[in-house]
């Protein structure tokens, strides 16, 4: 197994949209493995694939605390979205930045296994929230394009840092 680096804010590679993956063989699976155990290493609960400079539309996800139910997501597409919800949220390319976003709290998605399966799935609270932090980056969209601008220049400073920290 790899662990990949993860790129941090202000990383221009992590405002990239990513492209939809068409080859489903080995090598993919390396990198979906690969991937979860850099998500776990970092001690995180969601990991896109652009957050490892690979552009391609993968995204791994894990919430058991024995990183154990990994869930493997690739060319997702959200169906439907119902309600809302405020969740704090934080991201391994942003260490120590943790802001309130407002998600759906509910999500119907369509996506493909590592094997090229089609799957679909609804899923709700921490799960679809993560999905959908998962799915902005592999859009080019980080939780901090989500603030408000007041909310942005408070976390200027610690944004900042981690510039200066790259």
């Amino acid at each position: 197994m790899e662990i990949f680096t993860i790129l941090r804010f202000p990383d221009p590679r992590l405002k990239l949209v990513a492209q939809p993956v068409i080859r489903f063989d080995d090598s993919l699976g390396q990198t979906c493995a690969n991937m979860l155990q850099t998500m776990y290493a970092a001690n995180g609960i969601g990991l896109a694939a652009t957050q490892v400079n690979i552009q391609q539309q993968i995204l791994v996800v894990d919430l058991s605390a024995a990183n154990n139910q990994p869930l493997v997501i690739i060319n997702p597409t959200i169906m439907n979205k119902a309600g809302s919800i405020i969740w704090e949220e934080g991201c391994l390319s942003f260490p120590g930045i943790y802001a309130k976003v407002k998600r759906s709290e509910k999500i119907n998605l369509e996506f493909y296994d590592p094997q090229g399966q089609r799957q679909n799935m609804s899923v709700e609270g921490l799960l679809a929230i993560c999905i959908q932090h998962e799915i902005d980056h592999l859009n080019g969209i980080t939780f901090v394009d989500h603030l408000s601008p007041l909310r942005k220049k408070l976390l200027r400073n610690k944004l900042d840092k981690i510039s200066q920290e790259s």
